[in-house]
């Protein structure tokens, strides 16, 4: 039996997914591991490009988009680690993250499962890190804004359990699928994903099934990156419709008892939502019809490379072929411990910067450090992978042509 097996759905990423991959060969150099890439059929060559670049990687391609939890089950079925991560495509994990996490778990028994902590692209921590479980009266205060009101309130701001600290572990409810390691006989006993999830609320479900299993659930203080989980179109009316229409799928699974009195305000808080959404994106669409947009400076962010030369001269090829504006610092992570930091003094405020690390001259954790050590709402991570050829950022991919 292996130690941990890490499932991986994808859908049209293969350069985020490489940089995933990439992450996972590191985080697992001393882990007894296996990986499994379940294939939603994609439509960008992913499996193609990928196979030959990692044939350790267990590929499974399917003709179809099974959805989040139906792919997730595959392979789960498939694989025989003792522990069983789950982990998204466009994630970045730390060198040291996997191995904690799979330390924590063996000194923890009665723990079924553990999330981390997940950062945005500017560093900040993300508040999916760690959740409540979203019962009827924690459903409404999320629905209706309370919960971003008062996030550090206990009653109100439980959705995010925003009053407790990020340095230490913690018991938590729900584990973001992001990143969800499981106990194995946490999952016999709980049971697979839910496929009446096809996306969004599945990770919910399972964590409260395995709450109510006996077993713990955590929140460990260790890094990934998680590049889309702030990018999600979450004014788009199809992601509003989709989330809280899985939230309502989860209340009346475990709390159908209650589902005639709730089912009312909670639809009508769905369609409000939605219908908030829809005339944000019309607004927007008048607004682009219109000629209005965004100031230049933030559709093309000024660049920042560090790194050793090596990548910095393909660096400078691929920002030719792109029109990229950028500067270069030739370093490492000994010359320049600070990274990009030694340089904010010349950042303007009303111009974004997306920073570009070269990560065979900074680890990812390094690079994690850095960001959460001065994170800034204008300046964002970005990596350069010199075998890949690949700038990789929240929202583009450069790749050399």
């Amino acid at each position: 039996m292996k130690k941990l097996s890490i499932i991986i759905v994808n859908y049209n990423v293969k350069y985020y997914l490489e940089q995933c991959l990439n992450s996972v060969q590191r985080a697992t150099k001393d882990i007894d591991a296996e990986v499994y890439v379940i294939d939603n059929h994609s439509r960008d060559g992913s499996v193609g490009y990928l196979e030959k670049r990692f044939p350790q990687v267990n590929f499974v391609s399917s003709n179809h988009n099974l959805g989040f939890a139906r792919a997730n089950n595959i392979g789960i079925r498939e694989s025989e680690g003792e522990y069983v991560l789950l982990l998204n495509p466009d994630t970045i994990v730390a060198e040291d993250t996997l191995g904690n996490c799979v330390d924590f778990m063996d000194v923890h028994p009665e723990t079924g499962a553990c999330g981390v902590e997940m950062l945005c692209s500017d560093g900040k921590r993300a508040m999916e890190s760690r959740r409540g479980i979203p019962d009827p009266l924690t459903a409404f205060y999320k629905m209706t804004g309370l919960c971003a009101r008062f996030p550090n309130n206990p009653k109100l701001g439980h959705y995010y359990m925003g009053g407790l600290p990020w340095d230490k572990p913690e018991e938590i409810e729900i584990v973001s699928g992001a990143f969800c390691m499981l106990r194995r006989k946490a999952l016999d006993k709980a049971g697979l994903l839910d496929e009446d999830f096809f996306m969004y609320g599945e990770d919910i479900d399972l964590s409260y099934r395995i709450l109510k299993t006996g077993f713990k659930n955590w929140y460990l203080p260790y890094s990934i990156l998680h590049y889309k989980g702030e990018s999600t179109h979450k004014s788009s009316f199809q992601y509003v419709h989709v989330f809280y229409d899985a939230m309502l799928i989860f209340l009346r699974k475990h709390y159908g008892h209650l589902s005639f009195f709730l089912s009312i305000p909670i639809k009508l808080a769905i369609y409000g939502k939605a219908f908030t959404a829809l005339i944000g994106m019309m607004y927007e669409g008048a607004r682009k019809s219109l000629g209005f947009f965004h100031s230049a400076s933030r559709l093309f962010p000024e660049f920042l490379f560090l790194g050793e030369e090596p990548s910095l001269e393909q660096c400078k090829r691929i920002a030719r072929q792109k029109g990229l504006v950028g500067r270069y610092i030739v370093c490492n992570a000994s010359t320049h411990p600070e990274g990009h930091l030694s340089e904010i003094d010349s950042f303007d405020s009303k111009k974004d910067y997306q920073i570009v690390y070269d990560t065979d001259a900074f680890s990812y954790q390094q690079i994690f450090d850095i960001f959460k050590k001065h994170p800034m709402p204008n300046v964002f991570i970005g990596t350069y992978n010199r075998k890949s050829r690949t700038i990789i950022t929240a929202n583009e991919v450069y790749h050399h042509e």
